[in-house]
């Protein structure tokens, strides 16, 4: 599989997640984030980010004892291929379901609501 291929798991996406925002870091920094959402063993954690990095999702650097583990994806790349994923999986295509799908289940800010709209009007060509 190749790397811009690959399909984080739910779990995986957490992980994922924390390093996207943290950075390189070691397993006791993920888990510490993990574990402010769920329960989730340290032993757990690393097992998790071992697999990942076999896949090819995470790299691992050898730092004193322990090891420090990076993205080997970009944040941007994963979520388009699990957006075409979702758009193409559930939503048959169509962008319009999926995006009134998404802002009928939720409470959009009205300050989202103007950035939806900056972007609509940047897209058919008017003034941003």
């Amino acid at each position: 599989m190749q790397r811009n291929d690959m399909r984080p798991t739910e779990a995986e996406l957490e992980i994922l997640q924390v390093l996207w925002e943290k950075g390189p870091s070691p397993v006791r920094t993920v888990n510490d984030e993990l574990s402010r959402k769920r329960e989730i063993g340290y032993t757990t954690t690393l097992k998790l980010m071992q697999i990942m990095a076999e896949k090819g999702l995470l790299t691992r650097l050898k730092e004193g004892r322990g090891h420090v583990y990076s993205c080997a994806i970009q944040q941007n790349d994963t979520q388009q291929q699990m957006l075409d994923r979702l758009l193409n999986g559930v939503f048959g295509g169509s962008a319009t379901k999926l995006v009134m799908q998404a802002l009928g289940n939720s409470k959009t800010s009205e300050k989202e609501l103007n950035e939806i709209k900056k972007y609509i009007e940047n897209l058919e060509g008017g003034k941003s």
